[in-house]
């Protein structure tokens, strides 16, 4: 038997009223057992909104596109359950509440525009290793950086991260998703290029003050802080501020 339940969706684009450029809008429709969150959305749009925009793609936690805010807390549609939706909330009877995800520009209802990612995306230099295509190194050199390759770009540790949330600050910060990039290059054991001052200047590492927050909201379950972020910290005082390695950069001058 299904039971119904209300969910609270923002409707609207920057070309509507109000603020911001929209409204909540209530819909109450039927939940099945097993229903994920996009299940409802697109039961509303069946049913009642065909007109609500909404990305997906694989409903399966691997394509990253249907981010979102379920109740304040950023996370997949699709790989979000409805039962453990309401074992959060402390009210079953209040409204689910599902909103776009706030650190980018909205497009229209639970659509937003994440070209900044492409566009940072492109500021990093590539690879550069062997000209030699059959690379080769140890196991445990590879199973180090594989964690980083898990990545799905669904911006949510984007959207949750307080330096570009709270603080806009895209042009200086590259945000935690391509910290991950950058650290999967600069642990690969066969690349020669240096990014550690991008890194400390062009990418604002600084900013960040380790909350773990794009940790825990990480689907891929990386551990973004403790081995991207922190280990990129430690380079960048290696190189700029450890005064052995300057002496011995002096010595290598002089040599």
């Amino acid at each position: 038997m299904s039971e119904n339940v209300t969910f609270r969706v923002f409707r609207g684009s920057p070309d509507s009223d109000g603020d911001p450029y929209g409204e909540l809008v209530d819909y109450t429709v039927p939940l099945d057992e097993g229903m994920v969150v996009l299940d409802v959305i697109h039961r509303i749009q069946a049913e009642e909104a065909p007109d609500l925009a909404c990305r997906w793609n694989c409903k399966a936690g691997k394509c990253g596109s249907c981010s979102a805010e379920i109740n304040g807390k950023p996370q997949l549609m699709c790989m979000t359950r409805m039962e453990d939706v309401f074992e959060e909330m402390t009210d079953e009877n209040e409204p689910i509440l599902v909103k776009p995800m706030q650190s980018f520009p909205l497009v229209r209802d639970l659509v937003t525009d994440t070209s900044w990612a492409y566009k940072t995306d492109k500021r990093i230099k590539p690879i550069n290793g062997p000209d030699d295509p059959d690379w080769v190194f140890h196991q445990q050199e590879a199973d180090r950086i594989q964690e980083f390759r898990s990545c799905i770009e669904c911006m949510l540790c984007v959207n949750t991260c307080h330096v570009l949330r709270e603080h806009q600050k895209f042009d200086e910060f590259a945000g935690p998703r391509f910290f991950v990039r950058l650290a999967n290059l600069e642990m690969h054991p066969l690349d020669t290029e240096s990014r550690i001052p991008e890194i400390k200047e062009d990418f604002g590492l600084g900013y960040c003050n380790i909350t773990k927050c794009c940790t825990e909201v990480c689907p891929a379950g990386i551990n973004i802080t403790d081995n991207a972020i922190i280990p990129l910290k430690e380079r960048i005082v290696t190189e700029y501020y450890d005064p052995i390695t300057m002496i011995a950069k002096k010595i290598g001058l002089k040599k």
